[in-house]
């Protein structure tokens, strides 16, 4: 069973041909017995989702199922769930219970899914490897049948870590900078990115607000379009939340792709593309060009600056949301301050690893007096260009397509101790967090017998149109029905 898709485990579930209660157990048996492989989990709430499966079973015996009930999925320890400890992978929160539920967990409650436990993260989502992570590094599972250990991306990495394995047919997920398409490429599963707006951040523990979007992970486009299905809609909790109809992401997945205009940014195919990675990508793109869709090349000219923009604003925004944990109201406290002063700095400097304090430190610089005006505000100044290189390509094209990540995943512990190294990971997917348009990695082929991702990226909203050419690209390959070895 572990080895279904969402959509295939409901139907199980709907035909009776198994309950939630054996599915649910023989998940939790998995995790228990493998997960130490890969150190995907932080929290594992067993008692609560075998309580969870039970009333879900009552629920389809008395006729009120839908497709989700039942169905067991994983949380990404950065959204708040009701009673059970939510961490965000840092020792300044290993001991915070929240008292109230995210709207994203909130949705999946209401919704009868089964929640199997929290999964392991970079320490705020400050990271591409999942290495900063208080509670360990977590393991891809592709690269360790030959005894080495890569990592899965970040910041994100647990939940792909934990589909890749099939320790779970589903995970939720959030993207700051290319915190789900990043892992989801490097582990070999399906990622989905949202429009900036289109899923609550009520109760997900904020990095940086502006550019924070919760999203999902599975195997499939499929399963990604039933996920979305639960999580987006308006949210008066969030101030960022857009107010706007959600339609039914299933509904369109079967449409065919004829006369879809692709765009391929020439920006992102260049030297920082090894030439197997690029190979990957453009048979990828060959098979929408078999599927009927057009290609051409356009422009992104102000993409070599994303980077720098992104770790300016970035920073600045997690210095502001960090400065809450203080040791005062919840979280992490050091033992015995002298005073007030003593109890901040050291909380602070004892609560934090080594990365949240990096971004904290460049962060509170970009926001200071005498270089605001210098950095933060030029930093928007050039989003706003990136902005409208995107809103202009889409007025030639559908959607674009590119590479996900410059190289498969690496080896643990090689780029951990280089954080500019580290922040190039993502060369590919930040510009589309400055601009909030959506965007998917796809499965499209292996390098050296590891996973290669297909970014889509889409207009604002169009979320719909990528889970369909999604879709109809995993009917024509099987990259991602692939298992680690």
């Amino acid at each position: 069973m572990h080895n279904k898709s969402v959509a295939e485990l409901s139907r199980d579930l709907e035909s009776g041909s198994v309950s939630s209660v054996e599915l649910t157990r023989e998940f939790l048996n998995r995790i228990k017995t493998e997960d130490a492989k890969y150190n995907s989990f932080i929290t594992l709430t067993e008692d609560e989702a075998m309580a969870d499966a039970k009333a879900a079973d009552e629920l389809r015996a008395a006729g009120k199922a839908n497709v989700w009930t039942g169905v067991p999925f994983a949380h990404k320890d950065i959204f708040c769930t009701n009673g059970v400890t939510t961490t965000c992978g840092s020792k300044m929160l290993a001991n915070f219970v929240p008292p109230y539920d995210a709207t994203v967990t909130a949705n999946f409650r209401a919704a009868g899914a089964v929640c199997l436990g929290k999964t392991n993260m970079d320490e705020f989502a400050m990271g591409s490897s999942n290495e900063s992570s208080f509670f360990g590094p977590v393991t891809n599972p592709w690269g360790l049948s030959n005894g080495e250990k890569r990592v899965p991306g970040g910041s994100s990495g647990g939940s792909a870590a934990a589909l890749a394995a099939r320790l779970v047919p589903a995970a939720t997920a959030t993207d700051t900078g290319g915190s789900i398409r990043q892992p989801a490429a490097l582990c070999g599963i399906t990622g989905l990115k949202p429009t900036y707006g289109r899923v609550s951040r009520h109760g997900m523990i904020a990095f940086a607000s502006s550019l924070d979007q919760g999203g999902s992970m599975a195997r499939t486009a499929e399963d990604n379009a039933l996920m979305l299905n639960v999580m987006a809609g308006f949210d008066p909790k969030d101030a960022t939340s857009v107010d706007r109809a959600v339609p039914d992401y299933t509904a369109t997945l079967n449409e065919p792709l004829k006369g879809l205009r692709v765009g391929l940014p020439k920006e992102y195919f260049s030297d920082q593309l090894s030439p197997v990675m690029e190979q990957q990508v453009r048979n990828a793109v060959a098979e929408y060009e078999k599927l009927g869709a057009t290609v051409k090349e356009i422009s992104l000219p102000h993409a070599n600056l994303a980077v720098a923009a992104y770790y300016v604003i970035a920073p600045a925004e997690a210095s502001a949301n960090l400065s809450r944990f203080d040791g005062v109201r919840y979280g992490y406290r050091c033992e015995d301050p002298k005073d007030l002063n003593d109890l901040y700095t050291r909380t602070r400097a004892e609560g934090f690893g080594d990365e949240v304090k990096r971004r904290i430190l460049v962060g509170t610089f970009a926001l200071s007096a005498g270089y605001f005006d210098a950095y933060f505000l030029k930093a928007q100044k050039v989003r706003r260009l990136i902005q409208q290189d995107f809103i202009n390509a889409f007025k030639e094209v559908d959607m674009l397509m590119s590479p996900v990540s410059p190289s498969p995943a690496f080896l643990q512990g090689i780029e951990h101790s280089d954080p500019v190294t580290m922040y190039l990971e993502d060369i590919f997917t930040i510009a589309v967090n400055l601009a909030g348009v959506p965007a998917m990695s796809v499965p499209a082929g292996f390098v050296d017998g590891l996973p290669v991702g297909l970014q889509i990226i889409g207009n604002y909203f169009g979320e719909a149109r990528l889970l369909n050419a999604a879709h109809q690209f995993q009917q024509v390959t099987d990259w991602h029905q692939t298992l680690p070895q």
